[in-house]
């Protein structure tokens, strides 16, 4: 089970080594991006397609401890 995380770095105790830390934020393209990406495309609306992978606005935030690299837990849009 994975922490509750927000869109932002986030103060917290790393499960893995057990140290406080701000963590460190990774935005990530999810499948739901990929297909309201696809949909845009298919009505002739590139720009906005490409829009989606350049902004945070439609891609989950991953959360990593900046000490030992553990996977934290992902805010999903």
């Amino acid at each position: 089970m994975s922490t509750p995380v927000g869109s932002k770095p986030c103060s917290l105790l790393c499960p893995n080594c057990h140290q406080q830390v701000t963590t460190r934020t990774e935005a990530k393209a999810s499948n739901k991006t990929h297909i309201l990406a696809l949909i845009l495309g298919a009505l002739c609306l590139w720009p906005c397609a490409a829009c989606l992978y350049c902004t945070e606005c439609a891609r989950n935030t991953e959360h990593y401890c900046p000490s030992c690299n553990n996977y934290i837990g992902s805010y999903e849009r």
